[in-house]
């Protein structure tokens, strides 16, 4: 089952990835050749008009083959175009490429101008990123389990216990600013440097109390000590199942993805400043071992993470470095730039370090899950 959950979740956004990618190309009527689900070798495939559809035998990952994309027919052929044109009016459009018919040109990647060419490769990422937006809009729509904003534990002589806060009571709203959920009320009270006032409900009543936060050191979710306002207070851990209407659920979908891409953003850049050690990475095994447990907490769960990994991966594929979409884009900015193609030997150079490092990380990754699924308890 843990194999099956792996491959869905896997699959799913996989198949969001190329898809964007696919689509797109075909609005900018580019020849999709191959339509790949994993690599290597095909396990099965079909031809439905000038496409070939394939599902792969190595699922961590896919591809779509456009005519005219990688290789010869976009580097080399593109650098002799430029070449042969007079240097202070080389195009940014390639104009000219050996045999090739006008037709052939119409529909080849590389006879797509600048724009066109970074629409298609930004379009997986992208893909991924709304796909994951309108997943958790879906799910606020549908019911989603949340954790009430319920005063679990007060702390003596904080804030909240001298303003007469109980447990029990159920904060509504923070300075008149509706209170959906604890992480609401967490991040609202986050920005408060001045006194505050919280509605709040008592056995059914409304309440309204005034205090002022103090000034507390706490740990964040990388474990680094920080300052922040606190009143004494953690949650009762109440979950109840809300539902949203698609307004309401619209502007919380919008909060909770920002959310999640910040948090992504943020967990790279302390990756690369050290703050967050490598054996954190996870792999496939991770990956699977998540998808299982979150499976059988309940659908909504399971969509929650899918989302969430949708985001990851739209992020990581726009990061620049070469061979992922952000490589290429990063590629096609600089040909805007200084209006012709990157050397070829800089790309190869280029790719073969980007390679490099993408397999680096795929290594350290799996020797991570080894560790953590096979030795951790040993």
């Amino acid at each position: 089952m843990i194999v099956v959950n792996f491959i869905i979740v896997l699959g799913i956004l996989i198949f969001v990835h190329e898809f964007g990618h696919f689509i797109v190309a075909k609005w900018m009527n580019v020849k999709v050749e191959k339509f790949s689900l994993g690599f290597g070798p095909k396990l099965i495939g079909w031809h439905l008009g000038e496409t070939e559809y394939l599902i792969s035998a190595f699922p961590l990952g896919g591809y779509v083959k456009m005519f005219g994309e990688g290789g010869f027919s976009e580097i080399e052929m593109i650098e002799q175009e430029y070449e042969h044109a007079a240097p202070d009016t080389a195009p940014v459009t390639p104009v000219e490429a050996y045999q090739l018919t006008d037709a052939d040109k119409a529909r080849s990647f590389a006879h797509k101008n600048i724009p066109q060419r970074m629409a298609i490769v930004f379009a997986g990422p992208f893909f991924n990123m709304v796909f994951a937006w309108l997943l958790i809009v879906l799910l606020y729509m549908t019911g989603l389990p949340i954790l009430k904003a319920t005063v679990g534990e007060v702390l003596p002589g904080k804030p909240a216990a001298l303003a007469g806060i109980q447990k029990g009571d159920l904060i509504t709203a923070v300075n008149g600013q509706r209170i959906v959920q604890w992480e609401d009320f967490s991040a609202r009270m986050a920005t408060v440097r001045d006194s505050v006032s919280l509605s709040i409900l008592r056995n059914g009543k409304p309440l309204s109390i005034q205090l002022k936060p103090q000034l507390g050191e706490t740990k964040n979710l990388f474990g680094e000590i920080i300052k922040k306002p606190i009143i004494g207070v953690s949650p009762n851990y109440d979950l109840s199942t809300e539902r949203f209407g698609p307004l309401e659920a619209i502007q919380l979908g919008n909060a909770k993805a920002i959310e999640v891409t910040k948090l992504t953003i943020l967990s790279l850049v302390k990756l690369f400043e050290g703050v967050v050690p490598l054996n954190s990475l996870g792999g496939p095994m991770m990956i699977a071992d998540m998808a299982n447990k979150a499976a059988h907490t309940g659908g909504s769960t399971f969509f929650m993470l899918l989302a969430v990994v949708s985001i990851n991966l739209g992020i990581l594929n726009l990061l620049p470095v070469p061979v992922l979409d952000g490589g290429h884009l990063m590629f096609y900015t600089i040909e805007a730039i200084i209006r012709r193609p990157v050397p070829k030997k800089v790309r190869e150079y280029a790719q073969q370090a980007g390679m490099v490092l993408l397999v680096g990380l795929m290594v350290l990754a799996f020797y991570n899950d080894i560790i953590r699924y096979f030795f951790s308890k040993v």
